[in-house]
């Protein structure tokens, strides 16, 4: 019994130990917080509002006190209590979405393609960061009404890409989008190799010596259904056999970026971000 007991204490005073429980309990955590938010109750949201609570009434009485003009006197219905920002950052500048738009747009801009086609990326995100130079043809499956200049709007399923001719486009872009195909999430099709027909597609649009940027959540490898996948790097190496991968970045667990590395660094990673650079080669001896 005492061999045991020092056992389980080695084995908790072992770092590699201490960081695989620590990697289930942060998992087992991320799924009661996402059952959570299925209801409709988010206890992170709660809690803060919560705490901002007091600042909340204690800075209204300050305002009655400073005598404002009738027009911007507190009125019970007029009121709109935002009781958490006082605990927020002045703004996001890591994570997925932020490294892999500011990643995708500087290489375009870099290389300055006559257009650009994207694929279900942010519209608000990293397709305005490119309207602000060039213009941008934006494919979804899903509705889309603009008047921005520059913004040209195919609605279709991306699966098949059946309104793009083969070897066509010069520069194209897909990011954190390939993960949701076939899983319904968007009214799409319920297809397990949908993410993969679409994967095909994009190789088989991309003209020779044109530019294709990728970038799925990377990790442990599974699905969460419904939401997205996460894969392997060498799944998406695979899955582009018939590209060249030019280069290779990776967003950790942590939301850091690091630039330039193998495929295969996400190992360890829960849930990072794999960008990828892709060409399809002119000929047979590029």
């Amino acid at each position: 019994m005492i061999v045991e007991i020092n056992e389980r204490q080695m084995g908790a005073a072992n770092p590699e130990a201490a960081g695989k429980y620590s990697s289930t309990f942060r998992r087992n955590l991320r799924w009661l917080l996402r059952i959570c938010t299925v209801t409709g109750f988010d206890p992170r949201l709660c809690l803060r509002n919560l705490r901002g609570l007091p600042f909340y009434v204690r800075d209204a009485i300050a305002y009655t006190c400073s005598a404002p003009g009738k027009s911007f006197r507190i009125r019970l219905f007029d009121s709109f209590p935002i009781l958490g920002d006082r605990f927020l950052a002045a703004g996001i500048a890591d994570g997925a979405y932020f490294h892999q738009d500011l990643w995708a747009a500087r290489k375009i801009f870099e290389r300055r393609p006559e257009k650009h086609t994207d694929v279900g990326s942010r519209v608000d995100g990293f397709v305005a960061h490119l309207l602000t130079f060039m213009p941008v043809t934006v494919i979804d499956i899903r509705p889309l009404q603009s008047k921005v200049t520059g913004l040209t709007f195919m609605q279709e399923d991306a699966t098949s890409l059946a309104g793009v001719a083969e070897g066509s486009v010069e520069s194209i872009s897909s990011l954190h989008a390939a993960e949701h195909f076939g899983l319904g999430r968007y009214s799409d099709p319920v297809d397990s190799q949908a993410c993969f027909r679409f994967m095909h597609s994009l190789e088989r649009v991309l003209k020779p010596g044109g530019r294709l940027y990728f970038s799925v959540p990377v990790g442990r490898e599974r699905v969460e259904f419904n939401a997205h996948r996460v894969f392997a790097g060498s799944t998406i190496v695979e899955a582009f056999a018939g590209l060249r991968l030019i280069s290779f970045s990776l967003v950790n667990d942590a939301g850091d970026l690091h630039e330039n590395v193998l495929p295969g660094s996400e190992t360890g990673v829960e849930y990072g971000c794999g960008l990828f650079e892709f060409t399809k080669l002119t000929d047979i001896s590029d």
